[in-house]
């Protein structure tokens, strides 16, 4: 342990993340949904990433957009396999001061990269809907990839000063989260002293990420059914319509689940510690695993992809 200014105002050297409280004898058999959730989210993201790598017709804008998206949700479920199937396989409750700081720093990263692609996607649809001609001219892939290099630059910018604000306070004790893994919201409950500038610093991030990107994937939703109404013909605004539904369901995929752990741990200190475990569970599998699905199922050029890279496996063998 590191003292502090008193014996009881330390840095721990361990936490103890509990996994689903009241169900720790049952940890066994609930490792295997968490196996299978694992398996399907990285063969389903693996499966798109792959595809779009492969197939050259893929090589446009809204399909390297949403290779972004696959690969920040595979980093978001590399970031809780450790703990997760430490927890619920092996009975692996401990994880060092900095494994869990670097953990907490990993995950909000990669989600805040999430929730910015997500913003991306939702202008490149603007963009398709409102100028289909200049639409190559303005998505280049020069923009593209630079979009995606300052998305990922700027969300480990943000979460940079997270750690080294929770290092600083004294913790007297207070070791035993409430999750599978290290979130900020549920490490900022156990230090004992002055948490104010952590407050406003997270405050700021989810203002500045979550809240600046739900608000302009509104705004751009917003402009896309302007457009859209505009449109002569019905059959051209239900062609238009039937581009954005996958992203849309992505976008209630990511936000649903998000908001609804934000209501939880702001205001559910006497709801069921079970239910604090599955909503943030619901937040971190939930998106990862429906996506590769919607899309192989709602995209035409996704799902030809995916039956033209099987036809050639099977040709093979």
């Amino acid at each position: 342990m590191k003292n502090s200014n008193s014996s009881l105002e330390f840095l721990p050297t361990t936490f103890i993340l509990v996994g689903i409280p009241g169900l720790e004898a049952e940890h066994i058999w609930m490792s295997i949904p968490f196996i299978m959730m694992y398996i399907i989210i990285f063969l389903g993201n693996g499966t798109i990433l792959h595809v779009i790598r492969t197939d050259v017709a893929l090589h446009q804008p809204m399909y390297l957009f949403l290779a972004m998206l696959a690969l920040v949700e595979v980093g978001v479920s590399a970031s809780t396999l450790p703990t997760v199937l430490g927890i619920f396989l092996f009975g692996t409750t401990e994880i060092s001061f900095d494994a869990c700081l670097l953990q907490m720093f990993s995950i909000h990263s990669f989600s805040i990269m999430e929730s910015a692609v997500l913003l991306a996607m939702s202008v490149d649809r603007f963009v398709a809907i409102y100028s289909p001609l200049y639409y190559a001219a303005i998505l280049t892939m020069p923009r593209i990839f630079g979009t995606g290099a300052v998305i990922g630059l700027k969300s480990m910018i943000l979460m940079a000063p997270l750690p080294m604000l929770l290092r600083r306070l004294p913790f007297c004790g207070h070791n035993a989260l409430s999750h599978s893994y290290c979130l900020h919201p549920n490490l900022i409950h156990l230090p004992c002293g002055d948490i104010s500038i952590n407050n406003i610093y997270g405050l700021f991030i989810v203002t500045s990420t979550f809240g600046l990107h739900s608000l302009l994937i509104v705004i751009s939703y917003g402009l896309i059914l302007h457009t859209v109404l505009n449109i002569s013909t019905g059959e051209g605004r239900k062609k238009a319509l039937n581009t954005c539904g996958s992203h849309v369901s992505a976008v209630l995929a990511y936000y649903v689940p998000m908001i609804g752990l934000s209501m939880v741990h702001r205001f559910g200190q006497h709801v069921s510690p079970s239910l604090h475990a599955m909503m943030a569970n619901a937040y971190l599998f939930f998106p990862p695993i429906i996506n590769p699905l919607v899309y192989s199922i709602k995209s035409k050029e996704i799902h030809h992809g995916i039956v033209r890279m099987l036809a050639k496996k099977r040709y093979r063998v």
